[in-house]
């Protein structure tokens, strides 16, 4: 028989491990740092890639001739679709609990469970970083439909219009697609400049109690949108070794007004992206695996995801610059 490599021997080797991977996904949710995947939801796919048909809003939203005079014909039209093309890429990461470390660590907490919080929520931030990178693109949100540079009042100036900034990015989502955004997603640090922003402060003080989920829902009724995404998750810049240097992983020099996808699994639905998902080798999007490895006397901890998050259609946004 052909012999295994040694990645194909250890791949062999894994076991599934359910337990561990649905009280990790537990702990994420309810941690609700990450917003990737709320933006670009899962669309799961039997195939790691192919070629989908996109209906363009060309085609949708081009007039036509309806009328029909006495024993004539009716006009005919159809609808043009545009390929587009996905394909899911592999990504994960392991983590080893050690035979000693787990003898060490048993009178104070599962051990096992810690390791594989640890790789899964590694995992999910590079996942949420790519998402990040997609959305926030000035490359990707090129001219005046699709970008519009605010920074001249900026969002940490509590006395900048707000207000008429995401009114005017809603207004040309709807002119570039025919349709109203539906979120505004940005970081905490640029929640928390919106909270001090006097125009906004003025238009909710009689209607929002000083909470944060009230806020949150005098923002999206303020905005005339239906979900404020927050960006909440920092990532340490710093190389191994140096001090924490933290950052959010959404930028706040930027947000974005788009109009999100409810149900991922749904084509039919207009929106700006998914994130595909090939669930023949990825059933979960954070799946965990446990192996052992005796030359290290320890046992590892695999998360791995087959993915690739996609803009489908970057006209249902518009990227606004915030700050300088």
């Amino acid at each position: 028989p052909r012999r295994q490599t040694p990645a194909r021997a250890a791949r062999s080797r894994a076991t599934p491990r359910l337990d561990l991977g649905v009280a990790v996904m537990e702990y994420v949710e309810q941690a609700d740092e990450f917003i990737g995947t709320n933006i670009l939801p899962i669309f799961r796919t039997q195939k790691q890639k192919s070629v989908f048909p996109a209906i363009t809003r060309e085609s949708i939203t081009r007039d036509a001739d309806t009328k029909r005079a006495a024993r004539g014909n009716y006009n005919r039209d159809g609808f043009s679709a545009k390929d587009k093309s996905y394909n899911c890429e592999e990504h994960g990461l392991e983590g080893a609990l050690d035979d000693s470390e787990r003898s060490m660590y048993a009178s104070d907490f599962d051990a096992e469970l810690v390791t594989v919080k640890i790789t899964t929520r590694r995992v999910l931030q590079a996942q949420e970083k790519r998402i990040a990178d997609r959305l926030f693109d000035t490359s990707r949100f090129t001219g005046s439909a699709l970008y519009t540079d605010v920074s001249a009042n900026p969002w940490d100036n509590a006395a900048s219009a707000v207000i008429d900034q995401i009114r005017t990015a809603k207004a040309k989502v709807r002119a570039n697609c025919g349709m109203l955004p539906n979120a505004l997603i940005l970081s905490s640090t640029n929640i928390e400049r919106l909270k001090g922003n006097t125009q906004i402060v003025d238009a909710i003080k009689y209607t929002a109690r000083a909470t944060d989920q009230e806020l949150r829902n005098a923002l999206a009724d303020l905005f005339g949108l239906k979900y404020i995404l927050e960006g909440k998750a920092i990532r340490n810049t710093a190389k191994e070794g140096k001090s924490f240097s933290g950052a959010d992983i959404w930028n706040d020099d930027y947000a974005l007004v788009a109009l999100v996808v409810e149900n991922g699994q749904d084509l039919s639905q207009p929106g700006i992206g998914r994130t595909f998902l090939w669930e023949s080798d990825s059933p979960e999007n954070a799946v965990v695996e446990q192996y052992r490895a005796e030359e290290i006397r320890s046992d590892v901890f695999r998360v791995r995801q087959h993915v690739d998050e996609l803009v489908v259609d970057e006209y249902f946004g518009h990227l606004l610059k915030v700050d300088a």
